[in-house]
């Protein structure tokens, strides 16, 4: 199973976007499944309150995981972890116009990725999950 199907199958099992996106790369973590799926429990429709989306907090979260950089020389790693961040809300934002949750659920600008066609996407949530899982793929390719 690869990880678009790991993140949809959390989702379909209830867990937030946040925590969908990190059970999708659970395995890449020095932390256990269970630890990062407690970590983005409060982040589900932007932390409870619209803000944010939640698969773009669990895109972010899950780039820090992996390839977050030196926390001994904190500066250069804060400074990465801020640009990598503005990133993916950008990339995130010029396929649906927003980065709130709130926004995105009034505006659902619809999604006609070969991934949430071949996954049979309808779910707002679900398209959003995806969306966040490939562009974490996308910038650790980058990055490598």
């Amino acid at each position: 199973m690869n990880r678009l199907e790991l993140a949809n199958n959390a989702h379909e099992k209830g867990y937030n976007c946040c925590q969908s996106v990190l059970a999708a790369f659970a395995d890449r973590f020095d932390i256990p499944e269970d630890a990062a799926l407690r970590l983005g429990a409060g982040f589900g429709s932007g932390a409870g309150t619209g803000e944010l989306c939640g698969a773009i907090t669990g895109a972010i979260l899950a780039l820090d995981l992996i390839s977050g950089g030196d926390m001994s020389d904190p500066v250069p790693a804060k400074k990465k972890a801020a640009a990598r961040a503005r990133a993916v809300q950008q990339r995130f934002a010029e396929r649906f116009d927003a980065v709130r949750c709130r926004e995105l659920l009034k505006n659902q600008k619809e999604e006609t990725s070969e991934t949430v066609r071949a996954l049979g996407l309808t779910n707002h949530c679900g398209v959003m999950i995806v969306t966040a899982v490939e562009l974490v793929e996308e910038m650790l390719k980058e990055e490598a």
